[in-house]
């Protein structure tokens, strides 16, 4: 994919042919003239180019937020069916949020679309999303920051599983617009589109022409993945993890380019915080401020502690504000935006910061947080367990009060207040969540993200569905 702008033919035949193959692609398709336009171009492409080996199926998520959707979508799947593509209609069921309710369906639908992706056994997922959508995005984080904006990724990695491509980033709805009314097909206009309560609208209403934006997209794109690469170059010369909740960065590593610590950093903090978002400008700019300074001191921003001495920064999670996670036998979650949990046993499980810490036996959490249990990395302990792993002899040199500020904040199971069994212990799967990579990672972060997996002994990120990205071999 290009960041440049072209027909919708143009781009979708490069993104084809960017693709691994053979692939089977899932078509999100709203009925509106983006999404319409892309089934019928990838519909046309993949047909006349069947060496390419690609197969398209198609669903359509009904947010039931309003009267007509679910007729919408029955006019969606008749289209599809016209076309020979298998499809799937989707319900966002349940109760909707008073507020926030565009996030909120943004969440619902992905989750969605990733469930029929499943179905289908798909190996990646479009959008929709034009270079229309690409520069309201822009004028609306313009408006917020003075920073320039990498605007919506074209690739983006939800919940660790599938990627979402974005094939007509870099062409406009008029073009696709005019390619549907060639081939006589209509699409359904969103009143939602019209509503200026929404700030989009009130955007696109107000939207200038800015001759240059295609430009800045692409400066930024290549600044951000370099910062990446620049990052996950950091973490491994500059950050230790101790025993999965406790990070040190070198004085070195705070001597570093300020751009790369402010990325590194920022991104930790969310990480150590549970939080999906790095700071705002303003905590980051106190944070730097803080670090970089020559005297030894305290300070908590997103939830982080950070802890300057001689030998460097530490990094942990503050022990305030930690709600327990219960799970009844078969349910996953995150605890804390830090731990991913699923309970594979018969009991019901619960997740909690450790009570009463100063009466713990220290020794004992220091022995068992990184406990290898079936190959997986269990940074946890079951109440009342004994030690699992020698890791007292390597904690030695890591600052008491900082360690044990760390592992006031470490998760520990238990059922109905005692200890788990030891088969029940055995079933319970817990391990690091990313809470800014691990629901959407874009492709610019991926490079850093990947390391951070290392670093913290988990799973890498599935790759990219691609073979080449802007005519370049990956």
């Amino acid at each position: 994919m290009s960041p440049e702008i072209a027909s919708p033919q143009r781009a979708i035949l490069q993104f084809l042919t960017s693709l691994q193959s053979p692939a089977r692609i899932l078509v999100a398709i709203s009925g509106g003239s983006d999404s319409t336009g892309l089934v019928l171009l990838l519909d046309e492409a993949v047909k006349a180019a069947p060496h390419l080996k690609m197969s398209l199926c198609a669903a359509t998520v009904d947010h039931a937020l309003r009267v007509g959707s679910a007729d919408e979508a029955r006019e969606v799947a008749a289209l599809c069916a016209s076309l020979g593509i298998p499809h799937t209609t989707m319900i966002w069921e349940g109760d909707k949020p008073k507020t926030g309710i565009m996030a909120a369906a943004r969440e619902a639908r992905y989750g969605l679309l990733t469930t029929a992706a499943e179905s289908f056994e798909a190996d990646l997922i479009v959008t929709g999303h034009t270079f229309d959508d690409q520069r309201e995005t822009l004028q609306m984080r313009g408006m917020r920051t003075e920073q320039i904006s990498t605007g919506i990724a074209d690739a983006v990695l939800f919940n660790r599983r599938f990627w979402i491509l974005r094939p007509l980033l870099f062409s406009s709805r008029a073009d696709i617009r005019a390619f549907l009314k060639e081939r006589g097909v209509p699409w359904i206009d969103d009143p939602s589109n019209e509503d200026v309560t929404y700030e989009r609208v009130r955007t696109r209403r107000k939207l200038s022409t800015d001759a240059g934006a295609e430009r800045n997209i692409r400066a930024a794109w290549e600044a951000r993945l370099a910062l990446s690469a620049r990052g996950a170059e950091w973490l491994d010369r500059h950050f230790t993890l101790h025993g999965g909740l406790l990070g040190q960065v070198t004085p070195d590593g705070l001597r570093q380019d300020r751009a790369v610590l402010d990325y590194a950093l920022g991104r930790l903090t969310a990480v150590f915080g549970g939080l999906p978002f790095a700071p705002g400008r303003a905590h980051m700019e106190h944070i730097l401020a803080f670090v970089t300074r020559s005297e030894p001191g305290r300070m908590t921003v997103g939830r982080v502690v950070f802890d300057l001495r001689r030998d460097g920064l530490y990094l942990a999670r503050e022990s305030r504000g930690i709600l327990p996670l219960v799970l009844q036998p078969g349910e996953a979650g995150v605890w804390d935006g830090r731990f991913y949990a699923r309970n594979a046993s018969a009991a019901s499980i619960e997740i909690q910061a450790p009570k009463d810490f100063g009466a713990q036996d220290t020794s004992r959490f220091i022995e068992s947080i990184t406990a290898q249990k079936r190959g997986g990395w269990i940074p946890a302990t079951s109440l009342g367990s004994s030690p699992r792993t020698g890791m007292r002899g390597r904690m030695h040199h890591v600052p008491k009060d900082a360690w044990k500020r760390a592992i006031a904040a470490a998760p520990v199971l238990s059922a109905e207040g005692n200890p788990l069994s030891e088969e029940s212990d055995r079933m319970v799967e817990l391990t690091p969540y990313f809470a800014p990579f691990d629901r959407f990672l874009t492709r610019f972060d991926f490079i850093f993200g990947n390391r951070l997996s290392a670093v913290f002994a988990t799973a890498p990120y599935a790759r990219l569905p691609l073979r080449s990205i802007d005519g370049k071999t990956i």
